[in-house]
């Protein structure tokens, strides 16, 4: 996959808005129009500060399904991307929590969105919802069926979750992209807000090959410039927030910051490389 061609960057910085609570969630608050109001200021905030693209999660759907959403949260995150995409120019993802990959690809080719995210596309994770098995057969059939280009970013021991099968990072690497066919692959921490460890980011980006690596959870403009010197791209959120903290709206002040950070990171790493090659 070509991140440039997607993206208009080789390293993108992709933005997270947490949608609050949805129909049928138990926090649901009983007004979508609080959740658009939300949803489209957060993407401003987001797109001010300098991010290359955008995810939208239904993160505060909390408890979660395992896999199948409600219809009405497929409704309610269609209209939410749609209001967005009015507003921003930037590339969309989609990630329907916990494991609705189905319900993103149709969202996303839907409203021509360009990315969903996979917390579990191939193996066995035990999770809080349980046991949660990749469907990575399913769903690129189903991509296939509808005549879609939306690329798969798909986790690898994904976190809030545990291998059932032996925890080897590299064979997990492997096996979602050339057994999977995922389109990148997203290494986290152990938890929202956690990052992972340099080692291990590393480690994937070896075993990757070309396919991109992105950073995908615990990124903050502190960290940014290590972590990114193995990986190839980041999803940020927590450190996006007002006060850092995760129920907090996105502060485009904490967003430009970051983007300035790893902007520096980039120039000190194509730097680094022009060195070794000259």
């Amino acid at each position: 996959m070509d991140l440039y061609q997607l993206f208009k960057t080789k390293t993108p910085i992709i933005g997270v808005v947490h949608l609050l609570p949805l129909l049928t969630s138990p926090r649901w608050g009983g007004s979508l129009k609080a959740v658009i109001d939300r949803a489209e200021q957060e993407a401003t905030a987001l797109m001010s500060g300098g991010v290359d693209g955008i995810i939208v999660e239904n993160f505060f759907d909390a408890p979660f399904t395992k896999n199948k959403v409600d219809p009405a949260v497929v409704s309610a995150m269609t209209v939410v991307v749609q209001r967005i995409q009015n507003l921003v120019t930037l590339p969309i993802g989609l990630n329907v929590l916990r494991n609705d990959a189905l319900s993103a690809m149709a969202i996303a080719t839907c409203v021509r969105a360009q990315f969903i995210r996979v917390n579990v596309l191939t193996g066995v994770m035990a999770t809080d919802q349980g046991l949660i098995e990749g469907e990575a057969h399913e769903l690129l059939r189903y991509r296939r069926e509808l005549g879609s280009d939306v690329k798969i970013f798909a986790d690898v021991l994904v976190k809030h979750a545990r291998p059932l099968s032996s925890p080897n990072l590299t064979v997990a690497v492997k096996d979602t992209i050339e057994r999977g066919l995922a389109d990148a692959v997203i290494l986290s921490g152990w938890a929202t807000g956690s990052p992972p460890n340099e080692e291990d980011l590393e480690l994937a980006s070896g075993a990757a090959n070309d396919t991109p690596v992105f950073i995908g959870s615990g990124a903050s403009w502190e960290n940014i410039a290590t972590l990114l010197q193995a990986a190839d791209g980041v999803i940020v959120s927590s450190s996006l927030k007002r006060h850092g903290r995760i129920e907090q709206p996105i502060d485009p002040i904490r967003v430009s910051q970051f983007v300035e950070a790893a902007h520096q990171s980039w120039n000190s790493k194509a730097e680094k490389k022009s060195i070794l090659i000259g």
